[in-house]
């Protein structure tokens, strides 16, 4: 653990409990986030292009999308 996170830890320390776990519960989520974003980056672009064309196409199957030209956008 860094030096910066066990500082962090020692005066969340200090706080009341119930300020804790929010603390606890903004840092886990950030986590996930921050976790969940590296592995989005570590996929090849041709993986992420297709995950969103896949989107894309059960958008428009079911009646998500609109037609829309250039200048509508």
């Amino acid at each position: 653990m860094s030096n910066l996170l066990t500082k962090a830890f020692q005066k969340a320390q200090c706080l009341p409990e119930h300020i804790q776990d929010e603390l606890a519960e903004q840092f886990i989520e950030d986590i996930e986030m921050e976790l969940k974003w590296q592995q989005t980056l570590s996929q090849p672009e041709s993986a992420i292009l297709e995950e969103l064309a896949e989107k894309a196409l059960r958008d428009s199957l079911q009646g998500k999308t609109k037609v829309m030209g250039f200048d509508e956008l």
